[in-house]
């Protein structure tokens, strides 16, 4: 397998994002549009006329959102994948190519790359949901002993699916702790010690990480921290 690119490259795309989902007025989108109908904001060159002003105009959710590049890999390479699976699967990819980053897991390195392959090989033709699902369920356990690894000699504190909504931690030691499925939202992380901590499908919308020390973090997708406040 060649290195696949897994972030989104709009340039290359049809601006499926922009098409495929349905959403609802609310405080993530401005407007209410049905699935397969066009954005308005989208533009006869398939990108998006407001893409530099998309919160001041009230469409948070798409700020948010990543592709992990499965929009353009079926624009260019499988147009009948579905979207949704599609993403699901580059994710999957997305964490085991960030797994593989992570020296101190060099024992499950092999298992990784396989894993890496057998699901770029199933996205090349038309998966179903189920094979997302079940794709998930068997590199998840790989994936956590890859941040087992890496969180080695650090406090380790397993937060794991927890309702974290609005926590003030402030300052905090949480080197290596586990956020894997937290509910993070609104909860106050400034200069908190965040290194090697896991953040597997963390929800981090709101939670305000100014100042915090994400160095080596693990698992932190683009899009959670673009649902972050990171500037002042």
């Amino acid at each position: 397998m060649g290195e696949r690119v897994l972030e989104a490259d709009c340039a290359n795309c049809a601006g499926l994002c922009c098409i495929v989902p349905a959403f609802v007025k609310s405080s993530d989108f401005a407007i209410t549009k049905e699935a397969g109908k066009p954005c308005p904001n989208l533009g006869s060159d398939f990108l998006c006329g407001i893409h530099e002003r998309l919160d001041q105009k009230g469409f948070h959710g798409c700020v948010v959102f990543d592709c992990f590049g499965a929009g353009q890999r079926i624009t260019q390479e499988n147009p009948g994948a579905d979207l949704s699976t599609m993403r699901q699967l580059h994710e999957l990819m997305w964490l085991l190519t960030e797994a593989l980053k992570i020296d101190a897991a060099v024992a499950v390195h092999s298992k990784l790359r396989a894993a890496l392959a057998e699901i770029d090989h199933l996205a090349g033709g038309t998966p179903a949901s189920e094979d997302a699902e079940a794709q998930r369920r068997k590199v998840n356990p790989l994936l956590q002993k890859a941040s087992h690894l890496a969180r080695a000699g650090t406090p380790r504190k397993d937060h794991r699916g927890a309702n974290l909504i609005g926590r003030k931690m402030r300052g905090a030691d949480l080197r290596g702790a586990s956020f894997r499925g937290a509910l993070l939202i609104g909860a106050d992380l400034r200069e908190a010690d965040l290194r090697r901590a896991d953040f597997t499908g963390a929800d981090l919308r709101g939670a305000d990480l100014r100042g915090a020390n994400l160095a080596d973090a693990l698992f932190l997708t683009r899009s959670q921290l673009r649902a972050a406040v990171t500037t002042p």
